[in-house]
């Protein structure tokens, strides 16, 4: 396995922009919580599968330690936490097909599960207690987001299939975006670009409320069954470890996000789709995430707001700019700088973007623009939101 603490460059811990409200970039340690929901007389069977998981997990690159917790109030409540060097490692293995194959002995005894993740900020005791916070790797200060919890979701459809999924995708009747008294669906943004499509959802509240409230909704159920038939990967809704795996490896998780703290009436939404060489789809991530907070910290540019989304070699920008961008899309794709320009298009996998190499020869924002520009399919608001 690739350690991915060798790829990504220099932590960001003192230089990130006070605009940055979420990131996992500033190389700090990361502590990660499972809550688990065994099934009554499972436990030995929970235990036993833990234990062969704990073992393969130790020789992850990245992992510290980890402890696995039982309440002292119900049998069936466990707790397992684990500390990492830094998030990008946990992620490059916690998206991983080898993880899946991992996890795969306690599905059978495991009820439910819910994973947190937390990035240090302070701590107390051992010998590190006296150290500034940037020497322990810790958070060097609290962010301040602004409520909303903002999450993909990517898969490819057959080829020759777009038109038809696309005019499913856009014709479905909104779900009711109350999900209860603290959590309410904000917006859903859907792209596609080629035969990949790319659902983005904005919540305030609960997340996985709210992914559990969206999926019971008729009229998405609906949906997802249409789409059924030209999926690359087959999935069958009625079978819950069919569905869990699908949506396991659908999953785009939320890396970074940026904003301006300004507002426009003519605030468009686009997003971009960055296929990366193998490998290197972190290392691609950080770089927009650098660049992103530069065209924040600039009152007179167009990115009002930016979210990259990453997993494996799959990065997705979606970015609220203002104005046109068709003149000048060079601060939009974070290609105003020259060298960096230069490195972000050599980390690109030009066939995946379906162009050869010489549309991101020099960087050529127009041409960049062009073949990683997604379609938008529908985008939607809840009222008040």
């Amino acid at each position: 396995m690739t350690t991915t603490s060798q790829r990504v460059s220099k932590p960001l811990a003192q230089q990130m922009s006070q605009r940055v409200s979420q990131s996992v970039f500033d190389g700090s340690r990361l502590r990660v919580v499972l809550l688990v929901d065994v099934y009554d007389g499972a436990q030995q069977q929970f235990l036993e599968a833990y234990e062969q998981l704990c073992n393969q997990v130790a020789s992850v690159p990245g992992h510290v330690s980890d402890q696995l917790c039982q309440s002292i109030e119900n049998p069936s409540q466990w707790l397992i936490t684990s500390e990492w060097e830094s998030a990008p490692p946990f992620l490059t293995w916690v998206n991983s097909e080898e993880h899946v194959r991992m996890v795969e002995p306690l599905h059978s005894c495991v009820r439910d599960t819910r994973s947190l993740r937390f990035h240090i900020v302070r701590e107390t005791g051992g010998p590190a207690t006296g150290a500034e916070p940037a020497k322990r790797r810790l958070q060097a200060s609290p962010r301040i987001g602004d409520g909303v919890i903002r999450h993909a979701l990517t898969f490819t459809v057959k080829p020759g299939s777009e038109d038809k999924v696309a005019k499913i995708l856009a014709d479905y009747t909104s779900p009711e975006p109350r999900v209860d008294d603290t959590t309410r669906l904000c917006r859903t943004s859907l792209f596609m670009h080629g035969n990949r499509v790319v659902r983005a959802i904005e919540v305030r509240g609960d997340l996985l409320a709210a992914l559990r409230h969206v999926a019971r909704q008729p009229e998405v159920r609906a949906v997802e069954e249409a789409i059924n038939p030209y999926l690359e990967r087959d999935r069958d809704l009625d079978d819950p470890e069919s569905a869990r795996l699908f949506f396991t490896r659908a999953a785009l998780p939320a890396v970074h996000h940026v904003t301006a703290g300004q507002e426009s009436p003519d605030a468009a939404r686009l997003a971009l789709y960055y296929p990366a060489l193998k490998g290197r789809g972190l290392r691609l991530a950080e770089l927009l995430a650098r660049q992103d907070e530069a065209a924040a910290d600039d009152p007179r540019g167009p990115v009002l707001r930016s979210t990259i989304f990453q997993r494996d070699d799959v990065v997705v920008r979606l970015v609220d700019v203002r104005g046109g961008i068709d003149a000048d899309p060079g601060p939009v794709l974070g290609l105003t700088d020259r060298g960096r320009a230069a490195e972000l298009t050599a980390l690109l996998d030009a066939g995946a973007l379906g162009a050869d190499g010489s549309v991101l020869k020099d960087g050529a924002p127009a041409r960049l623009l062009t073949v990683a520009r997604m379609e938008l399919v529908t985008d939607r608001r809840a009222p008040d939101a």
